[in-house]
């Protein structure tokens, strides 16, 4: 466990994530206040945090500085946070890795190894060489199935929202060999405005997404990738359709499956609870008890719950988080803390 206070910087405070992750930062009991940092520079440029999100005036100051490599190791940066696009988050990485600082990357540019999963993102590395080797040594941050190896990382990948609210649901089940995988799996996933960004598009203007509900990106979701790595599917088991609810923030994801043979519900609710024995932000819902996504709103936790049809093998499985927390920066600082060897509440209960 390190002594002292950490220092850390963010790149990307301004964005939705970007600022759930500052506000726990400045919370953490072991850490220095983070550093805010923008890589462009100009008078159009907000200097402080406040100037984007009004919400933390009258507090002292949130400065935004400029990206300098050499400014950040002047003020003791060792660990940086990047809540930035993707592409900017392929590009930046290498260079934080060089400057000898650990990193929590909130973006997708390391989390897929397979290169099918990684084309709909279209890199462009300028050293695809070194590229391929930091994807090598990237871990992904899913405290529940890689706590071990998140521990000793340089480089953590945190995962997608929609991703880690299927792969947490399913993984103990695809564990423990229950689920027919010949019979497929559909997950029907729905998630807040937020998810999509901060920068509107036509999709996300308040006309659009008001009295709505739509679906999208059908069977080329970004994060369908990430589920099949993870839980070490073909792709012709899963359909994942996500949507867009009319909502700020939340994701619910409705997953069906099939299981190779009949099993008691109570048998099933303890192979849950035994995979995630000791995991303090999954909560398992005895059934037919089903989450909701106002339960886990402005909180860290993943909460799961099923129904178990009569026969035995058709499931149904629910899984909420908070897309700005679980599914973004409240898993990062459960990364963090593993990193550190803190406890897993620090800044976050």
């Amino acid at each position: 466990m390190k002594s002292g206070k950490l220092q850390t910087a963010v790149v990307g405070a301004t964005g939705y994530a970007g600022l759930e992750l500052t506000r726990i930062l400045l919370r953490h009991p072991y850490l220095l206040p983070p550093l805010l940092v923008q890589r462009s520079a100009g008078s159009e440029v907000p200097r402080d945090l406040a100037e984007v999100f009004p919400v933390l005036s009258g507090n002292g100051g949130y400065p935004l500085q400029s990206l300098s490599w050499p400014a950040l190791k002047r003020q003791g940066v060792e660990l940086l946070f990047l809540a930035t696009p993707h592409e900017v988050s392929r590009s930046l990485v290498p260079e934080a890795m060089a400057e000898g600082l650990r990193v929590i990357d909130l973006s997708a540019a390391w989390r897929l190894r397979r290169q099918e999963h990684r084309a709909p993102y279209r890199f462009e590395d300028e050293d695809s060489v070194s590229a391929a080797a930091l994807m090598e040594k990237a871990v992904y941050g899913l405290p529940e199935l890689h706590s071990r190896r998140i521990r000793e990382a340089r480089l953590v990948a945190n995962p997608g929202c929609y991703a880690t609210s299927v792969i947490l649901a399913l993984a103990p089940l695809v564990e423990a060999g229950l689920v027919d995988e010949q019979r497929g799996i559909i997950s029907d996933s729905k998630s807040g405005v937020s998810g999509a960004g901060k920068e509107p598009t036509a999709r996300t203007h308040f006309v659009s997404v008001a009295d709505n509900f739509s679906a999208y990106a059908v069977f080329n979701h970004r994060h369908v990738g990430e589920i099949l790595e993870q839980l070490q599917l073909e792709a012709s088991v899963l359909t994942f359709t996500p949507h867009l609810l009319p909502i700020p923030r939340g994701i619910l994801s409705t997953i069906y499956v099939y299981l190779k043979r009949p099993v008691e519900p109570r048998d099933l609710e303890a192979t849950l609870r035994s995979f995630y024995e000791g995991c303090r932000w999954v909560r398992i819902f005895p059934s037919p008890k089903l989450p909701q996504i106002q339960s886990s709103l402005h909180t860290n936790y993943c909460d799961i719950g099923f129904c178990l049809a009569e026969d035995g093998r058709r499931l149904v499985l629910v899984s909420c988080l908070d897309n700005l927390l679980k599914g973004a920066a409240g898993q990062a600082a459960e990364n963090l803390n593993l990193m550190y060897g803190w406890s897993a509440e620090a800044g976050l209960a």
